[in-house]
């Protein structure tokens, strides 16, 4: 029986100077993209009439298909309007997850390599309801690992990173968890499988340092600074397991689902905390006065 391709939301995607409703077929079994991975994206939100940091995911997407050797078509500026057009297509009743992606159509050299001169675009708008702000997160220690700039594109939102990321969501829920605490290729903590992570220690707020084995996000850094102008102590720096079990808070970061804490590590439960509470606090009155509405 074939499988069913159309969209679990409303959706609407800008591609080829038009917006297309449902789930277009764009990718063909001889595009580059299908057979070798050659994608990147972005993902913004839209909600209450916000979108906020949308200028720094479009910013974003264009640098991620420079990394992968394909090439921006689209000026920041220009996704930014787009989406904004985009969103009044929808009734305004259901948060919006706004994707902007890049692919290769052709293979150039040895085909392998992508064919920056057949870089596509299109810009994805679904619906996608926020997150219940009352959700908290159990983790579990991944046994996979992030890789390095030298393994893999870590410096571009790729789409071949994902795969490596799905199976540590799988293994985690196997055995009862939400997601998964993942470490780099010297045993440090880097993030969650879907989002970046943050643990507060005798009120002080630390994360991992970026080291480009990981994404660290838009999300990421809004909360850090947010968090720093209220007066708390932010350090990014190496972080080990034994830092995370000894926390006396956890929560994670990223745009889908902004500030989460964390209530289960392995076998320890934790509260959410009073910086957690202050984190998502501070993040949404800023998005509320700073969101381009």
């Amino acid at each position: 029986m074939p499988v069913d391709t159309s969209p679990r939301s409303m959706t609407w995607t800008f591609v080829d100077g038009e917006w297309i409703s449902g789930n277009p077929p764009l990718i063909g079994p001889t595009s580059h993209a299908m057979w070798l991975g050659s994608t990147v994206f972005d993902g913004a939100r839209w909600f209450d009439g916000i979108a906020p940091d949308l200028d720094l995911h479009c910013q974003r997407v264009n640098r991620s298909a420079q990394a992968l050797g394909l090439k921006a078509t689209v000026s920041a500026e220009e996704i930014e309007a787009l989406s904004w057009e985009g969103v009044k297509r929808f009734d305004g009743r259901t948060a919006v997850y706004i994707k902007p992606m890049y692919w290769a159509e052709h293979g150039s050299f040895s085909v392998v390599a992508p064919d920056a001169e057949s870089t596509r675009f299109a810009l994805c708008l679904f619906e996608a309801p926020m997150g219940d702000p009352k959700a908290a997160s159990s983790l579990t220690v991944s046994p996979f690992r992030r890789p390095t700039l030298e393994c893999m594109p870590t410096d571009a939102k790729a789409g071949c990173l994902y795969p490596n990321n799905a199976r540590m969501l799988v293994e985690a829920r196997k055995r009862g968890f939400d997601n998964a605490l993942v470490r780099d290729m010297l045993g440090n903590v880097a993030e969650t499988a879907s989002s970046n992570i943050f643990m507060v220690r005798d009120g002080v707020v630390f994360t991992p340092a970026s080291n480009r084995t990981f994404l660290a996000g838009i999300t990421r850094s809004r909360v850090i600074g947010l968090l720093r102008e209220a007066g708390f102590d932010v350090i990014e720096s190496a972080l080990t397991l034994a830092d995370f079990q000894a926390a006396d808070e956890i929560f994670t970061s990223g745009n889908y689902s902004k500030v989460v804490p964390v209530t289960r590590l392995d076998d320890r439960d934790l509260q959410p905390g009073p910086i957690t509470a202050k984190a998502r606090d501070l993040y949404f009155d800023w998005a509320h006065s700073n969101g381009d509405a």
